[in-house]
């Protein structure tokens, strides 16, 4: 092949690579074997995909080609063994024995012999010389690092591991230039001429009827060249007709006058970090003399037919490409040419409701598919939603996955604290991978390949304190990862190997944001700090280019209008003022400031652009809009209430989306129409039955309530610590608007009738009473308020019946499978995966269930469709407690029971020491705490797992720390034995609950004791019940659930005030045995004594289904003796449910598929399900203890 022909193919190559053909772009690599593209390769080796890896070889090189060929082979194939010799697949290790490396043999019989007898081996890691062979991700790794040494030491492979140095869009621009030539040489030119094809030389038309001459200055129109030569193809590079519009055309004028005049202070050095392939520096002369586009030579764009078809065109994996427009350019003409869309295509309706469970630090959409929504929270934890089906897909928390390689300063700080926060999360430009920034040194960096398959890629150690902010770009089409930091620095790495590029040296303040971009071929960096200065950066050894002011500052960030040609900045001062600007990039000044801030903000305000039209913020618990081009606000809207004072909020890549933080640790998804046709395709069953009330379309998720606009002061430091103000890990104390627009008190909501109109009271004769349901609601409304007229809601209750399930066929249910001794279930909790039930008996001994994934159950999730395995390690051991200290019947011990976060250990007790189990051994870690006093509760602390509450026979609490087996604190304040703890990562607190029937509040800073309460009894009923009293908090943190055998009540935690409460009577006659949230904590599961299970509505405590004891135990066994001892809730499915019954047995339970949910709960009063409710909080009678 010619060596123009040879350039042409790298020129295709370019282009098919810039156009996201990257299968094509592979497959002519391989075919052409002209390029060699390493970081492919290197890709596939690390995937294991083998198939991929040798045929992209054969195109350069084979087996038996030379002795460097033959070791690349065979390195390839001997991996490929190893690693079905580990996963035990005997039957596939032969076949590639036989078929990959038998070809081998014949150079050397020796070592092939040597790998056969590895089959003989139980683990070939016995081998001498592969005793160090580690897991596979690093052995790949390590071959890799070979690999690439016998490739660039093999003569076939020379000249073919570097890329020529090409200008972007190469190709595009010599058809440009072949378009003026011959346009030029038309008889008739026309000043806008339009390609539509280019299988033919263009030539404009003949004018129709008298056409004037064109203008003597149309640079399209000159001498023609003398003898019909063509003149040198850099004589015309002025011109440009474009038929595709390239990538990178804007003008690097805007960037090069801003950079070309900075303040005076001096630059800063760049701290190399070794050899790094990205961009070149620029010419310096480019920086200094900002190129100005001649006036007279406006570019023309040809938009082709040919050319729309190929920005249509769907890619590989069915993601079609953005429809790009291309518009001429009038040098003349507005800067910012309007669109067509308006702010009716805001997304201003609430279309779903995400409840997350704390506080929500960041978020960031897809950008393809573009209802997976990535969030980050207080607590260190990432979750990716859909959106559209509302379905956690997956979620992680925060743990270092290598401490011993991290640097002690960081191991030192997770000691002291262990408090970790979200503060950035975003997703790569493709979405193969999501980055997470905490607020301690470490930034993770995860592979996702869609669904729940979320793999760690790189951990890496980036900052000496917080990392304050993260962001991908492609630096000479390398993606890289930039990160900033408290120790005021910047920092590049490669996105591939964590491998340091750059340090960026010379902010005196922690760095709070960056804002990566180009303009043409000048890659930079923006970046902001605490001190309110902005700088900018190139990839090079120069030191920054800019050094100007923020207004406010303080904490600012920046971002690009989507189209890459508009700048802005938003930021708020240390005093609350806060400020929106866009500015002028050729000057470095701002060029307009948006009006329409309150003058105190409350938290640092943060904004988003879309459609390159539109922004948003969110201030003063709403969503503030602007025009672009208008610096006055355009409209707000409060997203049906319950919004904390400065929301946090993102936009999907489309506008038709945003997702916006609430008040109760959730995440709210507003919608346009076209949202609504995204989330209705994702809908998978329909929001109520035909029996239910009919309810608006854009509706369902958690639903909106008062509580929702119920917040709390927070106790405690901030988590983010005092350099990130907008980080902190409570939610403000609010007031929020309620659904209807009229304000909320705690508790309380004002009625409205059915048009709206508020009411004024008629009575308040009494503090209590209790409606239809048991539940017991506040009367005593201000003046101003009275009941809701009810019109026709007596009849829609009339009509309502709660849901009855009374035989086994009208649900779906499993009873586990059980070969040990029977005995009465005491305890029972899922992992934290879903995968499995723990339970804890009364003899001591624990059980495990786990599901297999199979070709039918392909999550392995627990379900009642399928049933699990009674697991067992191989050597056959019980997990049983100790129970030589306890001089009773372990029958009649109070046992307890926690679960790591990451199901690795549990910890247990049943009388006797407590003792740490190995979760896949079930061998004993250690114990501690011999009674007396015995161990009653325990909890572990939410942000670290080495402390732990553990509740005692006597009354106390004792804080307690594994790591060092010391007793931390010990909290004294209730009478009786204490039976249960939960603690609050928003309130900073740990509230416990005893068989005194009291409840006390405690802070975790210092474990004082803040707030003591006795559970409230019914009115007119004997004074204080006792018993053992269960709590579990609300995903907001704030709400709390209270079980006691009389009664089901909901508290604020914040001030230990009861809100709502049931009472068992008419359809639920009996003690109340258990309760508990679902995951997701929209319903309350109860057991009864009886054998009946009852599902809540959990915003309102109505029951909206019941389920007899026949609907669960099997046939000739009687509730009476076989009941509901303990219940669990799954953590990823709300409607499925475990009972632990009194007869040694355990159920799984969920409703049939056909329902897909647990019955429909009662109108409430205004007129939507009872999900939806206002909650009405109960005047306080809750008895002090003296």
């Amino acid at each position: 092949m010619s060596s123009l022909s040879r350039e042409l193919v790298f020129l295709i190559l370019q282009f098919l690579d810039e156009e996201k053909f990257k299968e094509t772009v592979h497959k002519l690599e391989q075919e052409s074997g002209f390029f060699f593209n390493m970081k492919y390769f290197e890709d596939q080796v690390q995937g294991g995909e083998w198939e991929e890896v040798e045929r992209y070889l054969s195109g350069f090189t084979k087996v038996d080609d030379n002795r460097y060929s033959m070791k690349i082979f065979f390195e390839i194939r001997k991996q490929k063994y190893l690693e079905a010799l580990d996963k035990q697949d005997r039957a596939k290790a032969v076949d590639i024995l036989v078929k990959d490396l038998k070809v081998f043999s014949s150079f050397n019989e020796e070592l092939y012999k040597e790998i056969t007898q590895l089959l003989t081996l139980e683990n070939f890691r016995e081998n001498e010389q592969l005793s160090k062979y580690g897991d596979t991700k690093s052995a790949r790794n390590i071959m890799l690092i070979e690999l690439k040494k016998l490739i660039e030491a093999n003569p076939l492979f020379r000249d073919k591991l570097t890329f020529p140095a090409l200008k972007a869009s190469r190709l595009r621009t010599l058809i440009n230039q072949s378009l003026n030539w011959q346009h030029q040489l038309c008889k008739n030119p026309r000043p806008n001429p339009d390609i539509k094809t280019l299988f033919i030389d263009h030539t404009c038309g003949p004018p129709n009827g008298a056409r004037a001459p064109p203008p003597a200055n149309n640079p399209l129109v000159g001498a023609l060249p003398k003898g019909g030569t063509f003149p040198p193809l850099g004589g015309h590079s002025s011109v440009q007709l474009q038929p595709f519009q390239p990538t990178a055309a804007p003008s690097a004028s805007a960037l090069a006058g801003w950079m070309a005049n900075p303040n005076t202070a001096a630059p800063h050095a760049a701290v190399p970090a070794g050899p790094a392939a990205l961009t070149p520096p620029p010419n310096p002369a480019l920086l200094k003399r900002p190129r100005t586009p001649p006036s007279n030579t406006p570019a023309v764009d040809y938009q082709s037919a040919d050319s729309e078809h190929l920005m249509k065109r769907p890619r590989p994996g069915g993601q079609p490409v953005e429809d790009v427009k291309t518009q001429v350019y009038n040098a003349g003409g507005p800067s910012h040419p309007q669109n067509a869309y308006t702010p009716d295509d805001l997304p201003k309706n609430v279309a779903r409701t995400l409840s997350q469970g704390s506080c929500v630090m960041s978020m960031d959409f897809h950008p393809v598919q573009q209802t997976i929504l990535l969030v980050g929270t207080n607590v260190g934890d990432i979750g990716i939603w859909e959106v559209g089906s509302r379905e956690r897909l997956a979620q992680r928390t925060f743990k270092v996955w290598d401490l011993p390689g991290c640097s002690l300063p960081l191991q030192s700080a997770l000691v002291k604290d262990p408090a970790v926060a979200v503060n950035r999360t975003v997703w790569s430009p493709d979405g193969t991978l999501l980055g997470v920034a905490f607020s301690k040194y470490i930034v993770h960096i995860y592979a996702y390949q869609g669904g729940n398959d979320l793999r760690q890629h790189l951990e890496i150690d980036a900052h000496v304190g917080g990392v304050n902010d993260l962001a991908f770009s492609h630096p000479n089409k390398q993606l890289c990862v930039i990160t900033c930091g408290d120790d005021k620095t910047i920092k590049v790495w490669d996105a591939v190997t964590g491998r340091k590029l750059y340090t960026f040296e010379g902010h005196e303040a922690p760095v709070y944001s960056v804002c990566p971009h180009h303009k043409e071929s000048i890659q930079f960096i923006f970046s902001t700090a605490i001190d309110g200065k902005i700088k900018a950066w190139l990839y090079d050894l120069l030191g920054s280019r800019v050094d100007y002011d923020a207004p406010g500052h303080w904490c600012t960030t920046m971002a690009y209008s989507a189209d890459g040609t508009r700048l802005f900045s938003c930021g708020t001062s240390k005093e609350g003022e806060s400020y929106l600007v866009e500015w002028n990039e050729s000057e470095g000044a701002i060029k307009r400031t948006y009006s329409g801030f309150r003058k105190r903000s409350l938290g640092v305000v943060q904004f988003d652009t879309t459609r390159n039209r539109f922004l948003a913020a969110g201030d003063e618990f709403l969503i503030k809009f602007w025009d672009m081009d208008n610096v006055n606000l355009l409209t707000t809207i409060e997203a049906d209430g319950g919004l904390p004072a400065s929301p946090r909020l993102r936009f999907n890549k489309e506008g038709s989306l945003l997702a916006v933080t609430s008040a109760d640790n959730g995440i709210k998804i507003l919608a346009n129409a076209d949202g609504m046709r995204l989330l209705r395709a994702f809908e998978t069953r329909a929001f109520e039955n035909s029996r239910g009330p009919p309810e608006p379309a854009v509706s369902k998720g958690p639903g909106v309530n008062a509580m929702a606009a119920v917040s709390s002061v927070t106790s405690g430091p901030p988590v983010g610590g005092p350099d990130r103000p907008d980080r902190s890990n409570a939610s403000a104390a609010m007031a929020g608007p309620s659904m209807d627009g009229s304000s909320l008190i705690v508790g309380q909501a004002r009625p409205r009738d059915r048009g709206g109109n508020d009411h004024v009271s008629l009575s308040n004769a009494s503090n209590f009473q209790r409606n239809a349901d048991g539940n017991g609601v506040d009367n005593n409304r201000p003046p101003e308020q009275k009941p809701r007229v009810q019109e026709d809601l007596s009849d829609r209750v009339k009509s309502w019946k709660l849901t009855e399930i009374t035989d086994l066929n009208q649900c779906r249910s499993t009873r586990l499978p059980d070969t040990l001794p029977a005995s009465k279930i005491s305890r029972l909790i899922y992992t934290n995966s879903g995968v499995a039930l723990l339970a804890l008996c009364s003899n001591a001994v624990h059980k495990l269930w786990k599901w297999q994934r199979t070709d039918r159950n392909v999550t392995g999730k627990a379900t009642a469709t399928y049933p699990p395995q009674l697991w067992q390690p191989a050597s056959g051991i019980l997990m049983t407690n100790d129970i030589s200290d306890n001089s009773s019947n372990p029958e009649e011990a109070v046992p307890c029971i926690a679960l790591s976060k990451n199901d690795s250990y549990v910890m247990s007790a049943s009388g006797g020491k407590v003792s740490l189990f190995n979760m896949m051994t079930f061998k004993v870690m250690t114990t501690f705490m011999p009674p007396p006093p015995a161990a009653t509760f325990l909890a572990f602390h939410p942000q670290d797992n080495n402390i732990i509450a553990i509740g005692m026979e006597d009354s106390t609490i004792q804080i307690y720390n594994v790591r060092v087996d010391e007793v931390k604190s010990k909290l004294k304040g209730h009478q009786k034995r204490i039976t249960g703890l939960a603690f609050s990562n928003s309130l900073n607190v740990l509230v416990s609950s005893g068989a005194d029937a009291q409840l006390c509040v405690w802070g975790t800073d210092g474990w004082e004791k803040r707030k003591a309460k006795f559970i409230q009894t019914q009115p007119g009923r004997a004074p204080p019940p006792v018993g053992d009293t269960r709590v579990q908090f609300h995903n907001d943190q704030i709400r709390l659930l209270v079980v006691h055998e009389t009664q089901l009540a909901i508290y604020d935690a914040a001030k230990l005030e009861r809100l709502r409460y049931w009472v068992p009577r008419e359809t639920f006659t009996a003690s109340i045995s258990n309760a508990t949230y679902s995951c997701d904590s929209q319903l309350v599961y109860a057991g009864f004594v009886d054998g009946s299970i009852g599902v809540f509505d959990a915003e309102t405590l109505r029951p909206r289904c019941r389920l007899a004891a026949g609907a669960h135990i099997p046939p000739g066994v009687s509730g009476a003796t076989a009941y509901p001892l303990v219940i669990a809730a799954h953590p990823q499915e709300p409607n499925q449910f475990a009972l632990g019954l009194s007869d040694g047995g355990v159920q799984v339970i969920e409703p049939l598929e056909s329902e897909g949910k647990w019955g429909v709960g009662p109108p409430s009063d205004n007129g939507g399900p009872s999900n939806v409710s206002g909650q009405t909080s109960i005047q306080n009678q809750d008895q002090t203890p003296r």
